[in-house]
């Protein structure tokens, strides 16, 4: 049987509640506190801090828990004494004791919070990434114009049923592209935000999967033309993958003039390499993650 979802945050979640309990302060007069405050929390972020499906990890986040001491009006550093010692990081965890935030590594967190909220993510910690590969299509004019990700998962416990997917354009007066399950997957509930440039999708497996099945999928994302103008692509993830392989396959009439291969473990720096531009390149990630992992090119 799964474990409970709060083992995930422990102590930080029972001493949450406890003092959001005794404040007597709903999840949303705490968020517009912090607001006032200058701190920008979702009520996905809160309910997922009460509830243990995640905890603060990031240097805003654990920010934000300063403050939330200070709205609930428990000791200093009480909230934060409770996260008890950093959790491992950098190497291959099977199964990681405790995961980043939902939204960790994207550019607006709260936007990509709400939008999860409406999906079913409560599997997502209980599937190993045994592999992933991540096909790109750019056009001749510089353009997105498709996408194609294949996974091979494992299930840790028995129930996982599907496979959550985000997907971010930075040009919001774009129309959002066009899911497609390709191989043993069907489209669940989608959540579009085009103010947002967000689609947010689950894919349902063809039977729930016992602990040890593993499954494989394959989707793809088709944008229409005029393509959203690309210059880069990554891949973020918040719990790690033992084997990610991505290729950004390139018109052989719009070849960049230069193109680099970058990637970020956790919270630590940012790391390029430069690449040759040809029709194709791509990278291969070993064990990686949490972090993010992608080209950019001009």
């Amino acid at each position: 049987m799964p474990e409970p979802l709060e083992q995930a945050g422990g102590e930080f979640a029972r001493v949450l509640r406890a003092a959001i309990r005794a404040r007597g302060l709903g999840l949303e007069r705490i968020r517009d506190r912090l607001r006032a405050q200058g701190v920008s929390i979702s009520l996905a972020t809160l309910s997922y801090w009460q509830s243990g499906r995640s905890r603060p990890e990031r240097r805003e986040s654990l920010a934000a828990v300063e403050l939330l001491e200070s709205v609930l009006e428990v000791p200093p550093g009480s909230l934060l004494a409770s996260l008890g010692p950093p959790r491992r990081r950098g190497r291959w965890l099977s199964t990681v004791p405790v995961s980043p935030e939902v939204a960790a590594f994207w550019p607006r967190p709260d936007a990509v919070e709400e939008a999860v909220s409406e999906v079913d993510i409560k599997w997502d910690e209980r599937l190993t990434r045994i592999s992933q590969h991540d096909r790109v299509f750019i056009s001749a004019d510089g353009g997105e114009r498709s996408y194609h990700s294949r996974q091979v998962l494992r299930a840790e416990a028995d129930g996982p049923d599907r496979w959550v997917v985000i997907m971010h354009l930075d040009e919001h007066d774009r129309p959002l592209p066009t899911i497609r399950p390709l191989r043993h997957c069907h489209l669940g509930r989608t959540v579009l935000r085009p103010a947002d440039g967000l689609l947010v999708a689950e894919l349902l497996f063809e039977r729930p999967l016992r602990k040890g099945d593993t499954v494989i999928t394959e989707h793809e994302l088709v944008n229409s033309a005029p393509y959203p103008p690309a210059t880069n692509y990554e891949r973020k993830f918040r719990l790690p993958v033992r084997e990610y392989v991505l290729e950004v396959c390139f018109d052989p009439a719009g070849l960049p003039a230069y193109c680099e291969r970058y990637f970020q473990l956790d919270e630590s720096d940012e790391i390029a390499v430069p690449v040759d531009p040809r029709e194709s390149v791509h990278g291969v990630a070993l064990n990686f993650g949490p972090g993010r992992y992608g080209f950019r090119w001009d």
